[in-house]
């Protein structure tokens, strides 16, 4: 028997084993792409440069616009007769809101009856003077006192017409009966004042307060971590329990600089026209404060975004085949609206709708 040489063996396996055919490689895997069915059933949103919007949610109370506003306080003590008005009313200028009863007024008649008089003692008196001075029968400092008599007496009257002009002119009478009347035509926003009551000399409160409530005030509320975010001329929107539906937009025309020391609120003041005088003084509200800031960042919807391991994904489009996901950096969302620090460009376009189908489609195809 014969042997084959071991080399020559190894040299035919070496063959054999480089005849045969290589492996397959692993078969490339198909793009993501949007089929036609599935194009209506998504939506896509370009992401855009804008404004960072800053928004601020408060409680706040309906207040009359004090500059608009006129308080009636009585014109001297005394006894309140009758009350004509009550909160709510309209009144016109020149109404006559309450009837009162003044010692103080009657007694400024009385002086001014006594001083009447001697007005009438004192004229007679210089004139009687004048005459016996021109004869030369009295002294000229005679006739000089007598005429100085004369001017107090005219001086005295005059005080006391001028004490009755402030203290209601026409609308008095010799009894001491005065009447206080509107000022301006408005609405009667406060009242103080009820039948019977006496107003003391020391009185320094008002019995009505007019306003035309065309203009109110909305006081608000604003917590010290919160301060920063609120400046004058920021945009306001205004909404009541008694109309849901309705948004009443003013504008932030102060800031209080010191806090309050009870709750450490500062308060802001919203300045708002009263079409339909819808709102009332004392209705509770909500105020959202709105400030476009000049800084602006790209933006895209908040939904539009995929959460997952702490981390936002969007879906990128292309074209139909050419899909990708992009990891985004949220600086701040606000209505439905998140403001990006990075991961997009201004008119990136992206899926807005449906967009987890192809997040899941796409990680599986990596």
């Amino acid at each position: 028997m014969k042997y084959t040489p071991f080399y020559i063996v190894a040299i035919t396996a070496g063959l054999m084993i480089s005849c045969k055919e290589p492996e397959k490689k692993e078969e490339e895997k198909k793009p993501v792409c949007i089929s036609d069915s599935m194009q209506s059933r998504i939506t896509m949103d370009t992401a855009i440069l804008s404004n960072i919007n800053n928004q601020l949610q408060l409680s706040g109370e309906v207040g009359f616009n004090e500059n608009k506003v006129v308080k009636v306080f009585p014109f001297s003590s005394g006894q309140i007769l009758e009350v004509k008005v009550s909160v709510g009313d309209k009144v016109t200028a020149g109404q006559v809101l309450a009837v009162m009863k003044s010692a103080d007024i009657a007694g400024n008649y009385s002086d001014l009856k006594t001083t009447g008089s001697d007005i009438a003692i004192t004229k007679r008196q210089m004139d009687n003077a004048k005459i016996l001075y021109d004869k030369g029968i009295s002294s000229e400092k005679e006739y000089e006192e007598a005429k100085e008599n004369y001017q107090k007496a005219l001086t005295a009257n005059q005080k006391i017409n001028d004490a009755l002009k402030i203290n209601g002119g026409g609308n008095t009478n010799a009894n001491g009966v005065y009447t206080l009347k509107a000022p301006i035509s408005g609405y009667i926003v406060e009242k103080k004042a009820n039948a019977g009551s006496f107003i003391r000399p020391d009185n320094a409160d008002n019995l009505f307060t007019i306003s035309d409530l065309k203009d109110v005030w909305v006081w608000a509320n604003v917590f010290e971590s919160d301060i920063a975010k609120i400046h004058e001329g920021y945009s306001a929107y205004v909404k009541t329990l008694a109309y849901p539906d309705k948004s009443f937009h003013g504008k932030v025309d102060k800031i209080s600089e010191v806090l309050s020391p009870d709750n450490k609120v500062m308060r802001i003041r919203i300045n708002l026209p009263n079409d339909g005088l819808l709102l009332k003084p004392e209705m509770f509200t909500n105020v959202l404060i709105e400030n476009t800031e000049q800084l602006k960042a790209v933006s895209i919807p908040a939904d539009a975004m995929v959460f997952e391991g702490g981390k936002n994904f969007v879906v990128v489009y292309k074209n139909k085949c050419d899909l990708k996901l992009v990891e985004v950096h949220v600086l701040k969302t606000e209505n439905n609206r998140s403001y990006l620090s990075s991961g997009l460009n201004a008119g990136d376009i992206i899926i807005s709708k449906n967009q987890v189908l192809f997040y899941n489609a796409i990680l599986e195809n990596q």
